[in-house]
């Protein structure tokens, strides 16, 4: 499985396929290599075979087979909740159908997608799955261990945690409504030759924007820290995305300063902090400091949370509050499945369906709602 490939197809187990192709291959050798696969899959397995599409709708899949579920997200980054379990009741679902029928996982990007499905599924199985499968879930893990997670984001591998949490109990839900009132960057990354960085924030919900913050401009050594504070409180139900850009000094440019997912039910702490190691993309960027972090303060309430005064930023620090400007308010999640190149950058695919292929009575009777969302 060298970085290089063009294709890769690898039998995870006997009944589960992995199919990869880089976000960087070329359509014509794409569209070739998806024809000699899709010939080779026919030949061994006819009609068995179902694909889950971890990226974004391509109609070559179709036409090559047409028991495709489209489940795609954007590459480098953790699905829904519900989207876990959705896939792992579909797979569920298949494999229980037919003793010969097996899945395949195609994905044109990063492995971490094919990852969060694999170790996603382990977990399920481990659960749902008769003993008889130990080593099938023996061969998942060692696939997510060797070929995934070092690819992986730290947001993918928060939400399989989150998933086998709940999955076993020892994830209890927070049902209460959670405000964030304040984002405090511990600090301050160096994304100016001078030092210091103009962040701005933007804040998704269900992979839609609910909030842009001004565009603050702070100078000085990474010791400092800045607090960008909503007021009031921003209400934050379900799977959560939280970006942080640095717009360019004189430049129509933005870079991401910092992006992390996280989902309601598993906050239950009104003060949550995330270390360098857990923010995705940064866990690797020389221009935050390795001591860096970033703390969400919540409540329970919309209103102003007394006490927290110290928290203000010292006169150092100025805001631009011109949401207007394009570069502030463009939706990088927009058109995600209008697209037919992979980026890091795009909005999920809608709600899939399971109404072209036909299951008995038995199978769809399994239970699929663990938890509520």
């Amino acid at each position: 499985m060298e970085e290089q490939y063009e294709v890769d197809l690898v039998y995870i187990t006997e009944r589960i396929i992995s199919l990869s192709f880089p976000a960087s291959a070329e359509e014509r050798s794409y569209t070739n290599h998806l024809k000699e696969v899709a010939s080779m899959l026919r030949s061994k397995h006819g009609e068995h075979y179902l694909v889950l599409n971890l990226s974004e709708r391509r109609n070559d899949l179709i036409k090559l087979n047409h028991k495709v579920l489209e489940f795609g997200w954007p590459d480098h980054h953790a699905p829904a909740l519900d989207k876990i379990c959705s896939m792992c009741k579909a797979i569920d679902t298949w494999l229980n159908g037919d003793s010969h029928n097996v899945v395949v996982l195609h994905n044109k990007g990063n492995r971490g997608r094919t990852g969060v499905v694999v170790a996603a599924y382990m977990h399920y199985s481990n659960i749902s799955a008769s003993a008889d499968q130990a080593l099938d879930r023996f061969a998942m893990r060692r696939f997510y261990e060797d070929k995934a997670l070092p690819v992986g984001q730290p947001s993918q591998i928060r939400y399989v945690r989150y998933f086998n949490g709940l999955l076993s109990g020892h994830i209890k839900i927070n049902n209460k409504p959670l405000f964030l009132h304040h984002v405090i960057m511990h600090g301050i990354p160096n994304f100016e030759s001078k030092g210091g960085c103009r962040p701005f924030l933007k804040i998704y919900q269900a992979m839609q924007p609910v909030y842009t913050s001004g565009i603050y401009n702070v100078q000085g050594d990474s010791n400092t820290s800045i607090c960008i504070t909503i007021e009031p409180g921003l209400l934050l139900k379900g799977d959560i995305l939280l970006k942080c850009y640095h717009k360019r000094f004189r430049n129509p440019t933005r870079d991401v300063v910092f992006r992390v997912q996280f989902h309601t039910c598993a906050i239950h702490d009104l003060g949550v902090v995330f270390g360098k190691s857990e923010l995705d993309e940064t866990f690797k960027d020389d221009r935050f400091p390795e001591y860096g972090k970033v703390e969400f303060v919540f409540s329970y309430a919309p209103e102003k949370i007394k006490g927290l005064g110290h928290l203000e930023n010292g006169p150092s620090v100025s805001v631009d509050y011109n949401t207007q400007d394009p570069l502030i308010r463009w939706d990088s999640y927009d058109n995600f499945n209008t697209r037919c190149e992979d980026t890091v950058e795009g909005e999920p695919g809608k709600s899939n369906s399971l109404s072209h292929i036909k299951f008995s009575s038995e199978e769809m009777r399994r239970p699929i709602v663990l938890w509520p969302l």
